[in-house]
């Protein structure tokens, strides 16, 4: 048995429920889960934004220790400290030979279908299964992941703050250090303080970027990315982002935009704060029927480059064990993003205060 939240129909509040667990299968691993993070993309599912088969165990971005190994499963043992990867790539697919796992397709797979990949799923209700999301199903006391899902991690870590690397830090260091590749001595605009805002402002910081411009409509994230690396704020509610944005830039804007909240208004907003020739980095999760509008004589005309970040264009197994020693190094600020401790009976709670944009990341503390 395990106790989870559950998301029986959408835009209701989650359910917790003590659900079945099955023993883990062949290159599965079974995690006692220690602390999952509050995600707006768990969010985006709750409210019907990405549709996905019901009902379903949320959360994707956890840490935990190892319970239990199937049978041939290699790279963890039980007792490892481990860190959810919501992307397990299969390592043979196009995309995975080529250098990019964060685009594997058998991962993009499991993400539509909420089981593991044989198809099927470890937790049931009353016989009837019931999906995980991202393969992860981190709101759940115990978890079963594929081997790949589970990453060893240093011991050393509170696993509140080993949770966030899971998803907020390397997404956001990583859309910064991997995807934009800011250099040092340049300009960047970040929408969002949020989990992977606040990320992609020290992943920028920590690239050498010499002006940071945060923008939020909450006075005290703002003040709070000064911390982090934030040489400049907007309040995006009393001033129009682009143009100050283009004042502080004396007017030419700036070489890096990344937009972390996922509107496609605030998209447009970082595509045109992006100086020409700029690049602009699309990291927040948009519902999948809306669309962007951006100026089309203005594409070949300013030649900016536009692309997205998905998990910060990131290696798991190898990523997070370095972000975590940056954090051990004191080079990342990890704590201070955890606004709110919750039990998993207070979820929703949790995600009341993530919708109202008082928490930079809830966690979700699991009882011993």
């Amino acid at each position: 048995m395990a106790k989870a939240a559950v998301l029986h129909r959408y835009g209701e509040p989650l359910s917790i429920e003590e659900l079945d667990l099955a023993i883990p299968k062949r290159g599965e691993v079974k995690v006692k889960m220690k602390a999952a993070g509050l995600c707006h993309s768990d969010w985006h599912v709750v409210q019907g934004q990405l549709p996905l088969p019901l009902p379903i165990v949320l959360g994707h971005e956890g840490a935990g220790i190892v319970e239990e190994v199937g049978e041939g499963v290699t790279s963890v043992k039980q007792g490892d400290h481990v860190v959810l990867n919501w992307v397990p790539s299969c390592g043979t697919c196009s995309y995975c030979r080529t250098g990019r796992p964060d685009l594997c397709e058998e991962a993009a797979r499991l993400m539509a279908t909420g089981t593991l990949p044989d198809g099927t799923t470890r937790f049931s209700l009353h016989g009837k299964s019931v999906y995980q999301f991202l393969t992860a199903g981190a709101f759940s006391e115990y978890t079963i992941v594929p081997e790949q899902a589970a990453i060893p991690i240093r011991r050393d870590v509170p696993f509140e703050v080993a949770a966030l690397i899971g998803c907020s830090v390397i997404t956001g260091v990583g859309a910064a250090i991997h995807t934009a590749k800011v250099s040092p001595g340049s300009t960047v605009a970040v929408i969002g303080a949020g989990g992977v805002g606040f990320n992609i402002i020290q992943g920028a910081a920590l690239a050498g970027a010499k002006q940071i411009i945060a923008i939020d409509v909450v006075d005290e994230k703002l003040a709070m990315t000064k911390t982090f690396g934030a040489t400049h704020t907007v309040n995006a509610r009393e001033d129009d982002a682009v143009s100050a944005v283009l004042d502080l830039t004396d007017g030419i804007g700036v070489d890096y935009a990344f937009e972390a909240i996922g509107r496609p208004e605030t998209m447009a907003d970082a595509y045109n704060m992006t100086r020409k020739a700029g690049t602009t980095v699309i990291v927040g999760i948009a519902a999948p029927h809306e669309t962007v509008e951006i100026n089309a004589f203005s594409l070949p005309s300013q030649s900016k480059t536009l692309t997205g970040s998905w998990l910060g264009q990131g290696n798991p197994p190898v990523d997070y064990p370095k972000l975590l020693d940056l954090y051990a190094a004191g080079k990342l600020k990890l704590e201070p993003l955890i606004s709110a401790v919750y039990s998993l009976d207070q979820i929703n709670d949790g995600f009341a205060a993530l919708k109202s944009g008082q928490n930079i990341r809830g966690i979700i503390r699991f009882e011993e």
